[in-house]
C-alpha cells in the first residue's frame, strides 16, 4: 500500500537483538578476534538493522547512525579532531587510536565522557583547541554506499549538525563559537558536496542543541551556517532534526533554508503544536513529525496519535508530512519478541524499537484508509491492550497514595544543620585527615556473574549463593584493610545493576529478559520498568551490609541508589508525573534507610549519579525540577540520627550550574567525578564556596590504565586549592565493577599513597 505520508526513522539501536555489537567490540578489545573479523561482524549487524527497517515499511532509513563506539566520537575522528596527547599526524584514524580516545591507553588518558542531553546515553566530548579540521573519511557517504550496495536501500545519511557538534565540544571559549564554526564549515560543506555528487536525496542533520535555548547570536550563526550549506549543495534535501524538547523560536527556525524541520511532538510539552497553531506552516517545507516516543517503551495510544496528526494537517499538507519517532530509537531496546516471562497484559502494553516502527506503519495505513478491515482490527487490538493494562489494580494502590499525600506532614530537612552535625560526626567516627574510600562496587568477575546466573537458574539454592556472596564480601573487606582505606564498602557482589537490584525488591517494577540499551561504549544496561505504584516490601540491603560491618572495626557504608537515579534510569510509567513517581520511590527508600540505621549501619551512601541528567533542557524549567529532585533525596534521608553520616555520589555530567542544589540535598559527604573532565569541576569550587564534605574523584575508573601516584597527587593538590582539607575526601570517580582486580589493586594502592603524601604535606587540624 502506498502511503500519502512518508515514514522515517531517526536512528536504530546499535547493540543488536542479542547484544552482538557489544560482543564483537569486547572480543576485538581482548584481541580474541582480528580487525578483519571485527569489521565483518559489524557489517553483518549493520546490514541486519537496515533490513529490519526496510521490512517494517520505513521509507527514509537512516544510515551513519551505526557506530563502533559513539556518534560524537565518529564525527570528531572524521574531521581529524584528535587531542595533542595522542600520536596522530593526520589522515585516516585507525581503530587503535579511535578506541584510545574513548577508553585511554598506556600513554594517554581517555577523552571526557558525559551525558547526551537528558538521557542516560554518554558521548565522547570532542576537544577542539587550535586544531584545523580535515575530512579524514566521509563516513556518511560510506554508510550510504553500503546500504545501497548490500540492501538496495537509498539511505538517509545522518550527521551531527555543526552547531550541536561545537556546542557539545570543549577546548575553546564560548565567545569564539562563530569563529570556530567558520573554521569547520568548509569541511562540512565538502562532506555534503560528496553526498550530493553521489545522488543522495535526503540528509538528516541532527541539531538537538537548538532545543536547549537560542540566543540572538545563536540564531545569527544558524542562519549563516545553513545559508552557506544551501548555497553550496542546492541539490540536497536537508532535514534539520531537533528532538527531546520544543524547538524555539520556531518562527526563526522556519526561516532557515532547509527542506524540512524535524520536531518532537512527544517530549515538547505541547510547545511545538502550539507554535504551529500560531504560526502556521510554510508551503515549501516538510515537517518531520516525531509522534512515536523514542525514549520510553510503552505502546502508543494510536487514537491520540491520529488526533494529533489531524490537528497538524490543519496546517501541514499530507504531502509535506513525514511521520517518525520523536528521537533516535537508540534509547530503547530492540524488540519485545522473546519477553516470554512477562504476563500477557503487561507485555501487550510494551513497544520497543521494532514495535514502534510497526506502530508508525499502522498509523500510515490508518491515514490512508482506517476503514480497511485489517487496519481497523489492529487499531482495536491496540485499544484493548492499553485498556487492560491501565485497569491493573497495582497501578492505583490506596496505601501508596496516602503515603504520598502525607509527605506534607514529614520534616523537610535534618533536625541539626551540617555546621553542627560535622563536629558530632567527627567525634563519633574519628576519621583521619583526607579520608579514603571507594564509591561502592568492586570487580564483577566472571566467577561472580556465573554464580549469580546459577542462582537465578536454580542450579544453586539460596544458601549456596548466600555463602558465595559472604566469601566475596570477606575477601573485599580484607582487601580494603590491607590497602589501608579508611571507610570500606561491602563490594556489591550481589547486585547486577545499581537500579535493577532495587527494582527487583520493590513493588511496582517489572523486568525484561532482553530490554538492553547502550549506556556508553560496549556498556549496556537493562533498565527496570516502573509499571505500577512503587512500594517498600522488605529490607533490601541490610543482610550484606551488616555482615560486612561484622568483619571489621572500620566503618562500612550502606549502599543505596537514590530516588531520582532510580527514576531516571528506569523506564517510567507515563500516566503519572515524574515528580509523583520519584516521591513514591523516596518513601520506599526512606524505610530502607531506617532499617539500615536500626541495624547499626550509620554511614549510608544514597547515590544520585543521574540527578543532573534529568535536568530539563529549558533553563526556565530547571528550578522546578531541582526543587522536587532535592526534596525526593531529603525524603529518603532526612530522618536519620545526627551521628549518621549520609553520603551521595554523582558522575559524568556538568554540575557547575547546580552547586547550590547539591548543597541543598544536605548530604554530609558528596563524591563527584572530576578526573575524566581533567579537574574542570574544581574551578566551580574556586568560584563558589561549598560547605560540606566532598570527594572529587582523583582517577578515572572507566579507563583500563593504572594512574600514577603523581597524577592523583596533582588532582588532589588542585582540589585543595579550592577546598579545605578538613572537608576533602579521596576516592575514585565511580564504582569499580567494570575493572579487573589487578588494575583495581594497583590504582587504589596508588590512591592511598597519594592521600598519605597529601596528609603529610598538609598536617592540618581537622574541624
Amino acid at each position: 500500500m502506498t502511503h500519502k505520508v512518508k515514514l522515517s526513522n531517526l536512528g536504530y539501536p546499535r547493540i543488536g537483538k542479542n547484544r552482538e555489537w557489544k560482543q564483537a567490540l569486547e572480543a576485538f578489545w581482548s584481541r580474541s578476534i582480528s580487525e578483519e573479523s571485527f569489521r565483518a561482524e559489524m557489517a553483518s549487524i549493520q546490514l541486519g538493522h537496515l533490513r529490519t527497517q526496510q521490512e517494517a515499511g520505513i521509507e527514509l532509513i537512516p544510515v551513519n547512525d551505526f557506530t563502533f563506539y559513539d556518534h560524537m566520537l565518529d564525527t570528531a575522528v572524521m574531521f581529524g579532531i584528535i587531542p595533542d596527547r595522542y600520536d596522530y599526524t593526520g589522515g585516516a584514524v585507525d581503530l587503535d587510536l579511535y578506541f584510545a580516545m574513548a577508553r585511554g591507553n598506556e600513554s594517554a588518558t581517555a577523552c571526557e565522557m558525559t551525558k547526551w542531553f537528558n538521557t542516560n546515553y554518554h558521548y565522547i566530548v570532542p576537544e577542539i583547541g587550535e586544531q584545523q579540521p580535515q575530512l579524514t573519511e566521509n563516513k556518511p557517504l560510506a554508510a550510504y554506499r553500503f546500504a545501497k550496495s548490500q540492501a538496495g536501500i537509498e539511505g538517509k545519511p545522518v550527521i551531527v549538525g555543526l552547531y550541536t557538534f561545537l556546542k557539545l565540544s570543549k577546548g575553546f571559549p564560548s565567545s569564539k563559537l562563530a569563529e570556530i564554526a567558520d573554521r569547520f564549515l568548509p569541511v562540512y560543506i565538502q562532506l555534503l558536496k560528496e553526498l550530493e555528487e553521489e545522488g543522495v536525496e535526503w540528509v538528516q542533520v541532527d541539531e538537538p542543541a537548538i532545543v536547549t535555548g537560542l540566543t540572538s547570536g545563536d540564531i545569527v550563526l544558524l542562519k549563516h551556517l545553513y545559508q552557506s550549506i544551501a548555497d553550496a549543495v542546492p541539490g540536497l534535501k536537508i532535514m534539520l532534526q531537533t528532538y527531546f524538547e520544543a524547538a524555539e523560536p520556531l518562527h526563526e527556525l522556519l526561516q532557515l533554508p532547509v527542506a524540512g524541520l524535524g520536531l518532537d511532538f512527544v517530549h515538547d510539552g505541547g510547545g511545538n503544536l502550539e507554535s504551529i497553531s500560531l504560526l502556521g506552516w510554510p508551503k515549501d517545507k516538510w515537517l518531520g513529525a516525531g509522534i512515536i516516543d523514542g525514549r520510553n517503551i510503552w505502546r502508543s495510544d494510536l487514537d491520540a496519535k491520529l488526533q494529533l496528526i489531524e490537528k497538524l494537517t490543519a496546517f501541514v499538507g499530507l504531502d509535506q508530512l513525514i511521520l517518525q519517532p520523536s528521537s533516535s530509537l537508540l534509547h530503547v531496546p530492540v524488540t519485545v519478541q522473546g519477553e516470554d516471562k512477562l504476563k500477557g497484559v503487561v507485555k501487550q502494553a510494551l513497544a520497543f524499537a521494532n514495535e514502534k516502527l510497526a506502530e508508525l506503519s499502522l498509523i500510515g495505513a490508518a491515514i490512508v484508509n482506517d476503514q480497511v478491515e485489517s487496519v481497523a482490527t489492529a487499531l482495536q487490538a491496540s485499544r484493548d491492550a492499553l485498556a487492560a493494562f491501565r485497569a491493573l489494580p497495582e497501578r492505583g494502590l490506596q496505601d501508596v497514595a496516602e503515603q504520598v499525600r502525607g509527605l506534607k506532614d514529614l520534616p523537610d530537612r535534618r533536625t541539626v544543620p551540617f555546621a553542627e552535625r560535622v563536629h558530632i560526626q567527627q567525634q563519633k567516627w574519628q576519621l583521619p585527615l583526607l579520608p579514603t574510600t571507594t564509591i561502592g562496587s568492586f570487580p564483577q568477575t566472571p566467577e561472580v556473574r556465573q554464580a549469580r546466573l546459577k542462582w537465578r537458574k536454580g542450579v544453586w539454592k539460596q544458601d549456596r549463593y548466600d555463602l558465595f556472596i559472604r566469601e566475596q564480601i570477606e575477601a573485599a573487606i580484607a582487601f580494603q584493610e590491607k590497602l589501608g582505606l579508611d571507610v570500606l564498602v561491602h563490594g556489591e557482589f550481589e547486585r547486577t545493576d545499581m537500579v535493577e537490584f532495587f527494582g527487583e525488591k520493590l513493588g511496582g517494577y517489572l523486568f525484561t529478559r532482553n530490554g538492553w540499551v547502550q549506556s556508553y561504549g560496549s556498556r549496556c544496561v537493562k533498565p527496570p520498568v516502573i509499571y505500577a505504584d512503587v512500594a517498600f516490601i522488605e529490607p533490601m540491603t541490610v543482610k550484606e551490609s551488616v555482615y560486612a560491618q561484622s568483619l571489621t572495626k572500620l566503618p562500612v557504608k550502606g549502599m543505596l541508589t537514590g530516588p531520582v537515579t532510580i527514576l531516571n534510569w528506569s523506564f517510567v510509567r507515563d500516566d503519572l508525573s515524574r515528580e509523583e513517581v520519584a516521591n513514591q520511590i523516596a518513601l520506599a527508600l526512606r524505610q530502607e534507610v531506617q532499617v539500615l540505621e536500626n541495624a547499626g549501619i550509620e554511614m549510608i551512601q544514597v547515590d544520585e549519579p543521574a540527578i543532573r541528567e534529568g535536568l530539563p533542557l529549558k533553563t526556565r524549567d530547571h528550578q522546578n525540577y531541582l526543587d522536587w529532585a532535592v526534596k525526593a533525596f531529603r525524603i529518603s534521608t532526612n530522618h536519620v540520627k545526627d551521628t549518621t553520616q549520609i553520603h551521595t555520589h554523582m558522575c559524568y555530567a556538568e554540575f557547575n550550574d547546580m552547586i547550590d542544589s547539591i548543597s541543598a540535598m544536605d548530604a554530609d559527604v558528596i563524591s563527584i567525578e572530576t578526573s575524566r573532565s581533567h579537574g574542570e569541576l574544581i574551578a566551580s569550587f574556586e568560584e563558589q564556596a561549598y560547605d560540606k564534605g566532598i570527594g572529587l574523584g582523583v582517577y578515572d575508573i572507566h579507563s583500563p590504565r593504572i594512574p600514577t601516584v603523581e597524577e592523583m597527587t596533582s588532582n588532589i593538590n588542585r582540589a585543595l586549592l579550592a577546598l579545605k582539607p578538613e572537608q576533602f575526601w579521596i576516592n575514585p570517580d565511580c564504582g569499580l565493577k567494570t575493572r579487573g582486580w589487578e588494575e583495581t589493586e594497583g590504582a587504589l594502592r596508588n590512591m592511598v599513597e597519594a592521600a598519605a603524601i597529601a596528609r603529610e604535606k598538609k598536617k592540618a587540624v581537622r574541624i
